[in-house]
């Protein structure tokens, strides 16, 4: 419950920010829906439909790592838990991010594995991508940094910061795994004693995420199980920053969009990230298009109509493109969106508490 409201929250934020925006803007911006319309006519969809089929690929590498890291629990073929994947996504998209753990509460049900220990794959599937993503970002942003080819992004000096403050984070996020993976239990009582000083309840809340992901971190138990994790990974986020670019580049009518680079379009990818974190259903699209198409046009100089035509279709191929697939594989599973989001809901909040009552 305490998500949904975040979520309704930030949301809300979000629309007033870019209703603010509009307002400030309307006498300056001026926006021509004929040549929004034009821009998406004229986009070259051979390349939009590389960058849709490279995010399929990159759902058949996200299921190919679920599955290997259940390979100490229960062995299972490799695009087995692809459906599950699917139906996930697809019941984020249009429920929100409070649909989260739909995926392995599938994948639970499905394999006859506990729920908790879903929940502790997901967890650690998680820092996989953080972790990936930013090494992708930084090592992108700090090869141009040293060919001296930064000139070219905005604010160079702080995006090449940005890269080694990413590099750093990731080292870091790095050896927090390793000390978790072989002192799990330590470092959540150290943790939960600390942030037990400012709220007792936020420790033990730390401590339950700490004890959690240990749990999940049992599913790799040499460095081979972690170098595939980690390979499998950094594959998944190729192809997703390779779908960014090859959809920002179809857009040939519009120069800064059709010579688009990878640094830059590290950056675009890394704020539609950030965008979307807290993805609420049907009003989060629009806010999160509004927020990437102001970023489109304020970091590269695009026309507000390239910009807008852009971020729609960024959306629609890295988020909204599963969800006919989803809805179509759901059908023939049996699986209703919003009952399964309730039920995966309701699974983690009694997770939560029993973990709560447990260590108190």
């Amino acid at each position: 419950m305490a998500l949904k409201k975040k979520q309704l929250i930030f949301g809300l934020v979000a629309l007033i920010v870019l209703a603010a925006i509009v307002v400030l803007g309307r006498n300056r911006i001026h926006f021509d829906f004929a040549v929004f319309r034009s821009q998406l006519a004229l986009a070259d969809w051979v390349k939009i439909g590389i960058g849709l089929a490279s995010i399929y690929l990159a759902f058949a590498f996200r299921a190919m790592r679920w599955a290997l890291l259940l390979k100490h629990n229960k062995k299972v073929p490799l695009l087995s838990l692809l459906g599950t994947q699917v139906i996930g996504f697809t019941a984020v998209a249009l429920i929100g991010r409070v649909a989260d753990p739909v995926r392995p509460y599938l994948v639970a049900k499905k394999t006859g594995l506990p729920v908790s220990n879903q929940i502790a794959v997901y967890i650690v599937e998680r820092l996989f991508d953080a972790g990936s993503m930013a090494l992708i970002f930084s090592s992108v942003i700090l090869v141009n940094a040293w060919f001296g080819l930064s000139g070219a992004l905005p604010h160079p000096e702080i995006v090449k910061k940005a890269g080694y403050w990413g590099l750093t984070l990731t080292v870091m996020g790095a050896l927090f795994l390793v000390a978790v993976r072989l002192a799990g239990g330590a470092v959540a009582s150290l943790l939960e004693n600390a942030f037990g000083m400012i709220s007792k309840k936020l420790g033990l809340a730390v401590g339950n995420k700490i004890r959690t992901f240990h749990s999940g971190l049992d599913t790799m138990r040499s460095f081979s199980d972690f170098a595939i994790a980690a390979s499998l990974s950094l594959c998944m986020w190729g192809v997703i920053t390779f779908a960014y670019l090859e959809t920002t580049r179809a857009f040939v009518a519009s120069p800064q969009l059709a010579s688009m680079t990878l640094a830059k379009c590290m950056l675009l990818l890394a704020f539609s990230g950030g965008a979307s974190v807290f993805q609420l259903p049907i009003l989060g699209w629009f806010t999160q298009i509004g927020l990437v198409a102001a970023a489109i046009s304020s970091f590269y100089g695009a026309a507000p109509e390239a910009s807008t035509a852009c971020a729609a279709t960024l959306l629609f191929v890295t988020f909204l493109g599963i969800v006919p697939v989803g809805l179509v594989w759901a059908r023939f599973d049996h699986v209703s969106l919003r009952k399964v989001t309730e039920e995966s809901e309701l699974a983690d909040e009694e997770l939560a508490i029993a973990e709560t009552t447990k260590v108190g």
